[in-house]
């Protein structure tokens, strides 16, 4: 799945287009798709429900896209609170709440 995704996404490219490519990212500081790094964890299964909740609520392909959607709202978060940032919520029927993320 992955192969057939890389595929459409350089279709038509040359090998030496495809390596060019990979040379201009690597000399910016742009690690290739390829290069991950396995991490395994261990959840209770209260987690791990949630964990599988997340992925079929929000209709993502794996756990770990999951985790990588959680990461990237988190830090995102992380950074607003460090500028000194408030956070709150504005509700269906228009109340605002505050909402204290970070205690």
């Amino acid at each position: 799945m992955h192969h057939d995704h890389m595929r459409r996404r350089f279709r038509g490219m040359t090998a030496e287009a495809m390596r060019a490519a990979a040379d201009a990212m690597e000399a910016s500081g742009v690690e290739p798709a390829r290069a991950t790094t396995r991490v395994q964890l261990e959840l209770p299964p209260q987690a791990m429900e949630r964990l599988q909740r997340l992925k079929d609520r929000t209709e993502a392909a794996s756990y770990a896209e999951v985790i990588r959607n959680a990461l990237r709202l988190f830090e995102a978060l992380v950074d607003e609170h460090e500028k000194g940032a408030e956070f709150s919520l504005k509700r269906a029927d228009g109340e605002t709440v505050a909402y204290k993320i970070f205690v």
